[in-house]
């Protein structure tokens, strides 16, 4: 039952509601001040009436949610808790473990240890499976369990946790944790540097301009900055990272909105660094956002190569708006365009399938556009390199095994099965790729691939209408005809996977750190870039210098 106290306040919130709307939003005053009684009544008389106890906030949480999930993924409500966390994002600093997590059932697993940071330092490794914090039980803690470690710095926390089937428990102390933007730069030979900028928060373009300038003091003439796998974050940081290399008062990009307040034009504001120094681009198609601004603000400058697969294609803009009790509205408010007027954003949310998936523009509708030099690029989401590496693009059978986990679960295994490799490169043979097929295999691991989901989803239903029996036998023929293609592709992609399991597998026992390093020899991007730098005329040639 809604207590008097709820009952009281229902009506004069919804008329300073109603009062609000009627003053920013006067041309659709009658049609929102309508749905907004509507709305406040039914709320109303379902928690006046409803059968069972009701849950007003969480009520209200999901009718929320479920109003937003129609319009984009980006238009999003923060409550309390996920405020703290957007606001973590943007600077780069909290109090936590030091650690990447995922959720998964009753469990939380440690993704990666960041080296030195407090859960590195109680002993966690990649694949430990989090069970209790505290004195909680995962399994009955069924919200955000990361608000389970904030405390103040010192703080002590004792956990549980089943390494190899094995119940340990350690000790993490919180501790100060800056997420760095640039976690590593180096020389890949005397004249070449490399920078990685992983995120966009506040301090992206300092950290990236004091890894330009050291690598400029060792006597690096070119440079290749890393943006693969780098979602975005701040407009004016991918503004500041451009205006390192291109000068003052450049347009860098456009925002366009039906809100006029929501057009802006982004110029770079201070002095450069260096105008001149040639410049290679890595992006791929997880590149993001504010990485796809740097990226085609310097293509459209022709500032610098792109090279890598077309980035991911988030070309629009959200901006935080604070509401009441600690709560958030991240909303969509504009696009994104390049100097040259391409639209970043790939999928349009206003126009949906059948299914109500967001509609991709496909390539024959692209339009074309003209860089600073008359270079032909094109729009339709995301940004083109100007030379596309097929080695960057995942196969299908790739994307299921790092979906569903079998490339992270085997270098699990197969760090405590050769625990003395050390700073050593993994030599991953062809026996050891027969090794990793065998464990899918004894794992009885699921690709969920579409053709594969649509298979099982055909023998629920047949289970449901009882029909399963008379096509028990076809089933498990084509289950494993599909079974073998999928090892047949496994076989095919061999190259693409053996190179993401060496990878996962230098984490385990190097960390980000040793894995950077073996880029900067091994990478086929990184050795492509460094190619175009160092051959002067093909980089002219493909900037038209």
């Amino acid at each position: 039952m809604t207590s008097p106290f709820k009952k009281k306040y229902i009506i004069p919130v919804v008329a300073s509601a109603l009062l609000f709307v009627g003053v920013s939003f006067k041309d659709d005053f009658f049609e929102i001040a309508k749905q907004i009684e509507i709305f406040t009544t039914l709320f109303k008389e379902l928690n006046k009436n409803y059968v069972d106890e009701t849950n007003p906030g969480d009520l209200m949480d999901k009718a929320i949610k479920g109003m937003l999930v129609s319009l984009d993924p980006y238009t999003v409500y923060f409550n309390e808790q996920d405020v703290l966390k957007f606001k973590i994002n943007n600077t780069g600093e909290y109090t936590g473990i030091g650690a990447t997590v995922t959720r998964k059932e009753d469990r939380l697993i440690i993704r990666e240890p960041y080296k030195n940071f407090p859960a590195d330092k109680a002993g966690l490794k990649a694949g430990d499976e989090i069970i209790q914090i505290g004195d909680i039980l995962l399994s009955d803690f069924k919200d955000d369990a990361s608000q389970l470690f904030r405390g103040a710095k010192n703080t002590k926390i004792d956990i549980k946790y089943i390494r190899q089937g094995k119940t340990n428990a350690t000790q993490i102390i919180l501790d100060e944790v800056a997420i760095k933007s640039v976690p590593f730069f180096g020389k890949i030979d005397d004249k070449t540097g490399y920078i990685v900028l992983s995120r966009f928060n506040q301090k992206a373009s300092l950290e990236t301009k004091e890894a330009l300038e050291q690598l400029k003091r060792e006597g690096v003439e070119r440079i290749i900055l890393d943006l693969r796998g780098n979602p975005g974050g701040l407009l004016n940081e991918a503004v500041n990272i451009c205006n390192l290399f291109v000068p003052k008062d450049e347009i860098i990009v456009t925002t366009k909105s039906r809100i006029e307040k929501h057009n802006n034009t982004y110029k770079t504001s201070r002095e450069p660094i260096d105008t001149a120094i040639p410049l290679a681009i890595l992006v791929n198609g997880m590149s993001a956002s504010a990485s796809e601004i740097v990226a085609g603000a310097l293509q459209d400058l022709d500032r610098a190569v792109i090279i890598g697969s077309r980035s991911y294609g988030k070309g629009l803009v959200q901006r935080p708006v604070d509401l009441t009790y600690g709560t958030q509205l991240k909303v969509t408010i504009s696009r994104y365009y390049t100097p040259s007027g391409r639209c970043i954003q790939a999928l349009d949310y206003a126009h949906k399938d059948k299914n109500g998936v967001a509609i991709k523009t496909e390539a024959k509708n692209y339009n074309a556009f003209k860089t600073r030099k008359g270079r032909t690029v094109y729009d339709g989401g995301g940004i083109q390199p100007d030379i596309e590496l097929e080695e960057t693009k995942w196969s299908s059978i790739t994307q299921a095994l790092q979906k569903n986990d079998g490339i992270f679960n085997y270098a699990t295994v197969y760090y405590y099965k050769n625990p003395n490799l050390g700073n050593q490169i993994p030599t991953f043979t062809d026996a050891d790729f027969q090794d990793f097929k065998q464990y899918l295999k004894t794992q009885k691991f699921s690709f969920d691939t579409e053709t594969e989901l649509a298979l099982k989803n055909t023998l629920a239903v047949a289970k449901k209408e009882k029909i399963d029996e008379s096509i028990n036998l076809e089933y498990q023929q084509l289950l494993n005809v599909l079974q073998k293609s999928e090892e047949n592709l496994l076989d095919k992609n061999k190259a693409e996977i053996k190179n993401l399991i060496v990878d996962e597998i230098i984490k385990r026992y190097q960390y980000q750190d040793g894995l950077y390093q073996y880029y900067l020899k091994n990478n086929s991007e990184i050795k492509k870039a460094t190619s175009v730098l160092n051959n002067n005329t093909e980089y002219k040639t493909i900037l038209k210098m």
